[in-house]
């Protein structure tokens, strides 16, 4: 993590691997893939996101081969105690404001393995993303007036921007008003 408590794109790959496994136990190839297709679908090809490996998880004692019922059956792997504390830190860890496309990946993670935290831990998620959100549009709102006279497009764009977080502010609280 970074040493303000954001997850670094590393972590995201940890965090959806993690998570995946917490829905049960898979094949390495599959959870590779599941990985790989999500983090791709979500942010595209990126260099930042290749570098960890699945092996590291075994190492650390975040995952272990599952229990195979029959021997004939291909090894599965699942998550170990240990690696549900880890998922726990890497969901309830902060977001930075500002890395956009990280964020985007890393929030859609969270709403993917949120029903896997307590209701408590749901909601303080939940909160912390509205107040993202409310920086974001802060942040927009004072962008937006110091261009405000500035020729060509920018304004109309940044009010296309402000348009799409005042929708995503209204859509958590009302997510929030719903788990409460």
């Amino acid at each position: 993590m970074y040493a303000d408590n954001t997850l670094t794109p590393k972590e995201a790959i940890r965090l959806c691997a993690l998570g995946t496994l917490a829905l049960g136990p898979r094949h390495y190839a599959a959870l590779a893939n599941a990985v790989r297709h999500f983090t791709g679908h979500m942010l595209g090809p990126s260099l930042d996101l290749m570098g960890t490996s699945i092996e590291l998880l075994r190492y650390e004692g975040l995952i272990e081969t599952a229990d195979a019922e029959d021997a004939g059956k291909e090894t599965q792997i699942c998550i170990t105690e240990a690696g549900r504390v880890e998922l726990q830190t890497l969901l309830t860890a902060g977001l930075r404001s500002g890395a956009a496309e990280l964020n985007k990946l890393l929030v859609a993670l969270k709403f993917r393995f949120l029903h896997l935290l307590d209701a408590e831990d749901q909601i303080a998620q939940v909160d912390l993303l509205i107040e993202l959100c409310e920086n974001e549009l802060a942040r927009l709102d004072d962008l937006r007036h110091y261009h405000a006279s500035d020729q060509g497009f920018v304004v109309e764009w940044i009010d296309h921007e402000i348009g799409q977080a005042q929708t995503r502010l209204v859509w958590l609280g009302e997510f929030r008003k719903n788990r409460s």
